[in-house]
């Protein structure tokens, strides 16, 4: 039928398989699809007087496993919704899970895995030496990238983003406001409509994740605040595709 869509695999969807990543074309990897919009995006913010740039791409699963487990370990610091470092062994196992998935997905449930996903900057508002952090400090009205993403915002709400838009807008009780992450919806619609619950907890790594007993006592919460995107912060033709699922 004309309006199937296309089954994808469970490796396409937790991020073991790159087959549809564009590792050449961009300053970073991403799904080939997005590739002719961005640069569209590009041209536009160029003339808006902004160097419109990609800090993070598509990342696989085995990289976001070792971001969570270093992160459960204490090896790499975790932050509460303010910036501030929290001390995980304070807290018991559903509190350290809630804490970690503030700011970094579940492996396997990033939209990262996807492609479709970038996190973004704009280069000609620093220095070369300036290294990006993906702070809220930068991407408010006052800070380095506050103008772009002012402008992005009104290209966003004027239906003139090339299908790009801001899954992680708004403050739900789970994943934190990202300002500097935008989506591709034509695509991303398409692998989050694939990502059903049941399928993630099945392809969760049992062996090597990280608080994986907890998550899987928490999975309904997790799924619905952690990775479910409403289908309202999506483009127009795009929430009509996930409110039919």
């Amino acid at each position: 039928m004309a309006n199937q869509i296309p089954l994808l695999t469970a490796a396409l969807l937790t991020g073991r398989d790159d087959n549809f990543i564009d590792h050449a074309s961009l300053e970073r990897p991403v799904h080939r699809d997005l590739v002719g919009d961005w640069c569209r995006l590009r041209q536009d913010a160029s003339a808006a007087g902004f160097d419109l740039a990609i800090a993070s791409g598509y990342r696989d699963y085995s990289r976001q496993l070792a971001i969570w487990n270093a992160k459960a370990c204490g090896q790499r610091p975790v932050f509460d919704s303010d910036g501030v470092p929290l001390q995980l062994a304070d807290l018991d196992e559903w509190a350290q899970v809630q804490a970690i998935l503030r700011w970094s997905a579940l492996p396997g449930a990033s939209r990262h895995h996807w492609g479709t996903d970038i996190d973004v900057y704009d280069r000609a508002a620093v220095p070369d030496h300036y290294r990006v952090s993906l702070t809220s400090e930068e991407v408010a009205p006052d800070g380095p990238f506050g103008p772009m993403h002012q402008w992005l915002d009104q290209r966003i709400a004027e239906g003139a983003s090339y299908g790009f838009f801001r899954p992680y807008q708004r403050d739900r009780g789970g994943i934190a406001p990202e300002r500097w992450h935008l989506s591709y919806a034509p695509t991303a619609a398409r692998y989050q409509r694939q990502l059903r619950a049941e399928l993630l907890l099945e392809e969760l790594d049992g062996s090597t994740l990280a608080l994986r007993d907890t998550i899987r006592r928490h999975w309904a919460t997790i799924y619905e605040r952690y990775v479910w995107v409403p289908a309202e912060y999506y483009p127009a033709p795009q929430r009509v595709r996930l409110l039919g699922s």
